[in-house]
């Protein structure tokens, strides 16, 4: 039997990780625990609830950086003794094992590497996602929901925990709109790539002569704030008014005016909230995405060169950054990286990782070049 020969391929890991820990800062990132250690161990911590908060995800974040760290670089050792055992008793199970091991670390590293690109100011904060249908009539409603769903799946998927806040259901199919929060590290440096026009075609399941529809929606995306960064927002400059919340069709889901609507008057932005039964609750999770949505807006004025995310995202012809083809033939293909898969009903069902990873990796040669 032949021998087994990764080491190029090993080599070619060890030098990415390495890279990797460099940028990192192994040594920082231990003093980093340390210090959030000793806050969390205070007995006062949870005085302040939302410092408490910031302060143990941090330490859970950073935490397991570490440790992946660490078990890259023992699974990396672990592999050249595999390789050398393997050879040395001519297995061909354990040469299959190697080579499993070897395709298993390079997606690993593959992802170290990427999230090591997600250092923006707000990156690491948690995302405000909102969609909209635009031109296509019930397609692009009908394609706006499916586009909730695929972030919803992603999600799920990563174990990232979201919360729908605000649906806007079509008088057809799908939804004029939706806005819905993901809480987890990193999410809106991981998704912020996600933000700008989706353009779908397809055979309209609608059309009487099943004729090929082109239908848009539009992403936001935007950073969940923190207790530090509350924009100052005087009474007088917003609007509340309140409504019934509804669903599909207009029925009743209750019968007190809990939803929310806050309409900011200088910028006039808007924002509405039904997912919670209590007026209060649905007034502070409106007020938290407009307070999302308005520190975007002042971080853009202050910085308009650096255009994370789509401010005037025009979901219409000659906007679009991502094309989902459903017929003739099947493809996604994203026309900023031009990364693109036949599947597009694994896309679909959340498996979005080779598209982030291109678009993050797009973003920093961008942002190098300009």
């Amino acid at each position: 039997m032949a021998e087994l020969d990764l080491t190029s391929e090993i080599r070619e890991l060890r030098s990415t990780f390495a890279d990797i820990s460099q940028v990192v800062d192994a040594p920082k990132l231990a003093a980093e625990v340390l210090e959030l250690k000793e806050q969390a161990s205070d007995p006062n911590i949870w005085d302040d609830p939302a410092n408490a908060q910031r302060v143990t995800s941090h330490l859970s974040q950073k935490q397991a950086m570490i440790t992946k760290l660490e078990s890259v670089q023992t699974r990396l050792d672990d592999l050249e003794v595999l390789i050398e055992m393997a050879n040395a008793e001519g297995d061909a199970a354990e040469q299959a094992e190697a080579k499993s091991e070897l395709a298993s670390l390079q997606v690993l590293i593959s992802e170290l590497e990427v999230q090591t690109l997600l250092n923006g100011e707000y990156d690491a904060r948690s995302a405000v996602i909102t969609i909209r249908s635009g031109a296509g009539g019930d397609d692009a409603t009908d394609f706006a929901e499916m586009l909730m769903r695929m972030y919803l799946r992603y999600a799920e998927k990563h174990k990232m925990p979201f919360q729908v806040l605000d649906t806007s259901f079509a008088e057809g199919a799908g939804i004029k709109s939706a806005t819905f929060e993901i809480d987890a590290p990193f999410a809106f440096g991981t998704l912020s790539v996600e933000a700008g026009t989706h353009r779908l075609v397809r055979m309209s399941p609608f059309g009487a002569a099943g004729k090929r529809q082109t239908s848009f929606a539009a992403v936001e995306v935007v950073p969940l704030i923190e207790q530090t960064d509350v924009v100052d927002i005087p009474e007088n400059d917003i609007r509340i008014d309140v409504f019934r919340s509804s669903g599909p069709g207009g029925q009743s889901v209750n019968t007190t005016d809990s939803a929310v609507r806050i309409t900011h008057l200088p910028t006039g932005t808007v924002v509405s909230c039904q997912n919670e039964k209590s007026q209060i609750q649905n007034k502070a999770a409106a007020m938290r995405v407009l307070q999302s949505r308005l520190l975007e807006i002042r971080r853009r004025e202050e910085d308009a060169k650096k255009k994370q995310i789509a401010g005037d995202v025009k979901a219409s012809w000659g906007e679009q950054m991502r094309s989902y083809v459903l017929a003739p033939y099947q493809m996604v293909k994203d026309l900023r990286t031009e990364h693109e898969v036949n599947n597009p009903g694994a896309v679909f069902d959340g498996d979005l990782d080779g598209f982030i990873a291109a678009g993050i990796r797009w973003r920093k040669q961008t942002q190098q070049s300009a």
